[in-house]
């Protein structure tokens, strides 16, 4: 796995290129924000295909699938040394299951592309 994805509670997500690593720079990333931002809960990866990977928030699910760019690396304009070149993420699909928010998901590693919700965050006054 060469790719790591950070939930925020700003509605977004960072997804960090994990192949290069530049001196000072560090790794290349992107930042997303969901439409109809909620804190962002969970993020899991596709286990058949890494490329795909759902986020969770607010009682909805976005499925999310990478795609790489034509070239992995460059030369960085300073130092001339390899710094990560970052793809695009595009919306594949959502789906609102719930008023409250989903906090647990999981994908099953046998069947593509079935999954289950885990746990939902609820609300009680007494």
């Amino acid at each position: 796995m060469n790719k790591l994805v950070a939930t925020t509670l700003e509605s977004k997500f960072t997804l960090y290129d994990l192949r290069t690593q530049h001196q000072t720079k560090g790794f290349s990333s992107l930042t997303e924000k969901v439409p109809k931002g909620s804190t962002l809960w969970c993020v899991r990866h596709l286990p058949q295909n890494r490329d795909v990977f759902m986020t969770s928030g607010g009682g909805t699910f976005h499925l999310w699938k990478y795609s790489y760019p034509s070239s992995r690396v460059k030369a960085d304009d300073e130092d001339k040394q390899n710094v990560g070149v970052m793809g695009t993420v595009s919306l594949v699909q959502n789906v609102t299951l719930s008023t409250q928010p989903i906090c647990s998901f999981d994908w099953n590693a046998d069947k593509v592309p079935q999954s289950q919700v885990i746990g939902s965050l609820t609300s009680n006054t007494f």
